[in-house]
């Protein structure tokens, strides 16, 4: 199929990815050519990593699929992240004749995202492989700039870099929760017609969502805004993802992402975590967000060490509650 990619990643990966749009009875059938290509080609040599989230059309045709995808258009959770990159070293690494099928769904980046973290994990090779896993990752290397484009969405950059810092013994991992405090959103970001916007935050720890804020009325004439969680703040541990998004005033509109971000509480280490403008998702590529504005994040150890005095000034704004706003209060990532 012409919607269809299968191509080299390095000798014993490849790279099998779908665009999001295609058709459930158009999927299947190019999942189907492919099936036969592989199976024709390497028998039962080869295992199907799904990328995406379980589909039942893989193990139709093929004798071997391991789940380990995540929901759409998010980073992959960090031990998830771990846990591919061990299966995918694993089945390789038991028989020279076995091959890793990279299956995506959702295009090519979030075979990019994988490629990317496995070629850190095989920088820690043993002596006896160094010479074959530079060729690979010179392969990894060329595949990520010449058929993917780089990794494009900060999140996926950054939950790659943390990998990269858990395996080099620059980031460990730390049960401990962190408190967020406040929200501090530098510069105002224009969604309505008169500038400005209606605010409002959600908040996830993994897949739950830990938090829904009020909305905020935000003129076009103040700088900042702050949000306060709470006089504990949030308690919070793992993979967290923040989502601000637009309120149209319009019921009928919904709502629409202002930014998104991901992070893991192991890699903070100061109180106030910074997000730049290239730094946010959805927001990095939306002129509507201030090409100077930015994301904060404070954080304390406990409630008790909570830092006071978030700077608020210059901001104009009024607060709305969203508790009976069904657009508000609906739980999904998108």
């Amino acid at each position: 199929s012409s919607a269809m990619d299968l191509s080299f990643v390095t000798e014993r990966i490849l790279a099998l990815s779908f665009p999001p749009e295609m058709d459930t009875s158009t999927y299947r059938e190019a999942l189907h050519q492919a099936a036969s290509m592989l199976q024709t080609k390497h028998g039962d040599n080869y295992m199907v990593f799904n990328l995406s989230l379980p589909r039942k059309e893989i193990g139709l045709w093929n004798p071997r699929v391991l789940d380990v995808g995540w929901p759409d258009q998010l980073a992959p959770p960090l031990e998830r992240l771990c846990s591919v990159c061990r299966a995918l070293d694993s089945w390789l690494q038991a028989d020279p004749q076995h091959v890793a099928v990279l299956h995506s769904k959702c295009g090519l980046q979030r075979v990019g995202v994988v490629v990317a973290a496995y070629c850190e994990y095989t920088g820690l090779c043993p002596p006896n492989q160094q010479e074959q896993q530079s060729l690979d990752r010179f392969s990894m290397k060329r595949f990520l700039n010449e058929r993917v484009g780089g990794l494009r969405t900060p999140s996926d950059k950054r939950y790659v870099e943390y990998f990269a810092g858990l395996l080099s013994g620059a980031i460990q991992v730390n049960s401990s929760p962190l408190f967020l405090d406040h929200v501090t959103v530098v510069g105002i970001p224009a969604f309505q017609s008169n500038g400005g916007c209606r605010a409002f935050f959600k908040v996830y720890q993994g897949s739950v969502p830990v938090h829904t804020s009020s909305i905020y009325n935000l003129h076009d004439s103040a700088r900042h805004f702050t949000m306060s969680l709470g006089e504990r703040g949030l308690a919070l541990r793992g993979d967290i993802l923040v989502k601000c998004y637009h309120r149209h005033r319009q019921p009928v509109d919904g709502r629409e992402t202002i930014f998104s971000l991901q992070f893991h509480t192991c890699a903070v280490t100061q109180h106030t975590l910074v997000f730049q403008r290239q730094d946010l998702d959805d927001a990095c590529q939306d002129l509507r967000f201030p090409l100077d504005g930015s994301v904060r994040l404070h954080f304390s150890t406990s409630p008790e060490s909570r830092l006071m005095g978030v700077n608020e000034t210059h901001t104009r704004y009024t607060v709305e509650s969203s508790t009976g706003d069904p657009v508000v209060r609906w739980d999904s990532y998108d």
